[in-house]
């Protein structure tokens, strides 16, 4: 059997943007409760949060890193960041070009080249069409201009979307392991 191929994720995002609930429902993996229902509450000291999968024929390891514990975050070498805002918080997304994506750059380029990175909407189930609330559209306009690989929305809460972009997040992390990376080519896509 191949050797298995470990990728370090790092979630950057502001307090409270749904990042650790993400977590928290992947954990549960196919045993989470359909729609909001009770999570089991995760703590810093358990990271990296690791989850073990085959995809491709091939067994790999995804250890994932919340930037809940702020101060050593900085000192990782992730393999693969998705940037997580909460789409009913525009402060967030401010927060995710102005501070986020710059520590990315700051902190965590190889090669000359950031990692790959994905920017994840969360808290889907709270939009309601109101003023400051951020659509699909427009978050994947600023992933866009952010240089991002990928754009994906989802409900840690509920559940929507969550496998969809567990999937999306695997196969980028998978391409990390080999010899093309994860980058895209032609720009960022959306899930």
């Amino acid at each position: 059997m191949e050797d298995t191929k470990t990728v370090s994720i790092l979630l950057l995002g502001d307090p409270g943007c749904g990042k650790s609930t993400l977590i928290s429902r992947l954990s549960q993996g196919q045993n989470a409760p359909k729609g909001p229902g009770p999570l089991p509450k995760l703590h810093d000291f358990d990271q990296p949060f690791i989850f073990e999968i085959s995809m491709y024929n091939r067994p790999y390891r995804f250890e994932f890193y919340d930037t809940a514990c702020p101060e050593n975050y900085t000192l990782l070498q992730p393999d693969f960041v998705i940037l997580c805002f909460d789409i009913t918080d525009r402060r967030s997304l401010i927060n995710v070009s102005r501070v986020w994506r710059k520590d990315v750059t700051r902190h965590y380029k190889k090669d000359g080249d950031d990692p790959p990175l994905m920017m994840l909407g969360l808290k889907r189930d709270a939009r309601v069409e109101e003023e400051g609330v951020i659509f699909p559209q427009e978050g994947y306009r600023i992933a866009q201009e952010m240089r991002c690989d990928r754009y994906a929305e989802c409900s840690a809460l509920t559940g929507e979307l969550v496998r969809e972009v567990f999937e999306d997040i695997a196969r980028t992390a998978a391409k990390t392991t080999t010899d093309a990376g994860g980058l895209t080519q032609g720009g960022c896509s959306m899930m």
